[in-house]
């Protein structure tokens, strides 16, 4: 068999979002008259209680677009120095919005509200004015870590005070709900826009949707446009979009179980240690004596499929393609590569 651990982006549609693609009512969204896709914005909008959304076709351009609308060249950017926008989107801050960007350290993605707020910068003669601050939560590199509500909050009284804008990245901001136990608005009241995936935890095999103000949300319309994102019978996409938002997110709640539980088992295994504080939604970073390399090879050749993400240390994702005999395969495997007899 194979338990593929690699990310949760890997998951395959449900059968009932191949019904739900069957049957979309459909239009040409570009010319404004796509049912299904209009359906999607609105239900996305309301779930995170923001005016308007845009569906894009990946969380990189819902990201991109958000910091292109709320800067003008030149401008400063704040964001945590491992962030997915600047670490994975392929210098898009520099090459699409012409920004400065002042990364900043974390405690496992968290930035220091105190940290973050000596970094404003005023425009003047001689500086950019500091006009958005980026977030990410949950945070990738961080290994699925969420920022605490109090944290969010601190931030936004830094960019009250500074005439700031916030963007989450919110690749995973359901897992951030689900595992503090808290409604996604909540979250997202803490910032201008949120930008969330429908084709990780939610299983969607495509597309993010970008959530703020409307006035914000008709101008990411237009970069969307320039940027080569807009398309025409997106209802077909936007269906599974609806089934994720509608029958996915309670589930998440059994990721983070598995992840636990899957944690669990191989903190208890020579050669391995887990660092628990991170061990928060549905990742796990597994620190390995020997090289990470060494350990994904054997256990790809025994089916276990899972990225290293340093030279010692290994990431493991759950996600809904990954029940609980896939988890006792992978802890299965894992032993028999540490030479623990079952």
């Amino acid at each position: 068999m194979i338990v593929d651990l690699r990310s949760d982006t890997v998951t395959r549609p449900s059968a009932e979002m191949y019904k739900a693609m069957a049957e979309a009512p459909l239009g040409d969204d570009v010319l404004g008259d796509e049912p299904t896709v209009a359906k999607l914005e609105e239900l996305a909008a309301e779930m995170v209680g923001k005016e308007a959304a845009l569906f894009v076709p990946s969380g990189t351009m819902g990201n991109q677009i958000a910091m292109a609308v709320h800067c003008d060249r030149g401008d400063a950017v704040l964001i945590e120095e491992e962030a997915h926008m600047i670490y994975y989107e392929v210098g898009g801050p520099g090459i699409i919005s012409n920004v400065v960007t002042w990364t900043l350290p974390s405690d496992k993605g968290i930035m220091d509200p105190a940290v973050v707020e000596s970094h404003v910068l005023k425009r003047s003669l001689h500086t950019p004015g500091t006009s958005l601050l980026c977030l990410e939560n949950t945070h990738n590199r961080g290994g699925g870590t969420i920022i605490p509500l109090a944290t969010m909050a601190a931030y936004q009284d830094v960019a009250k005070r500074h005439g700031m804008k916030i963007h989450l990245d919110g690749a995973r901001v359901f897992n951030a709900a689900v595992g503090l136990g808290v409604d996604v608005k909540e979250i997202a009241s803490k910032v201008d826009t949120v930008n969330f995936c429908l084709s990780k935890g939610l299983r969607s095999p495509v597309g993010s949707l970008l959530c703020g103000p409307a006035d914000f949300i008709e101008e990411a319309r237009i970069w969307r446009k320039r940027l080569g994102g807009g398309m025409r019978q997106a209802g077909i996409l936007a269906a599974c979009g609806i089934v994720s938002l509608t029958q996915m997110v309670d589930r998440l709640a059994d990721d983070h179980r598995r992840t636990r539980s899957l944690a669990q088992s191989l903190s208890e295994l020579p050669g391995l240690t887990i660092d628990w504080d991170r061990v928060q939604t549905n990742m796990v970073l597994v620190g390995t004596e020997t090289q990470a390399n060494e350990w994904t090879e054997r256990l790809h050749e025994k089916g276990v499929w899972c990225f290293p993400v340093a030279p010692k240390r290994l990431r493991l994702v759950l996600h809904a393609d990954v029940d609980d005999h896939g988890v006792a395969y992978a802890v299965e495997t894992f032993r028999a590569l540490a030479g623990v007899a079952a």
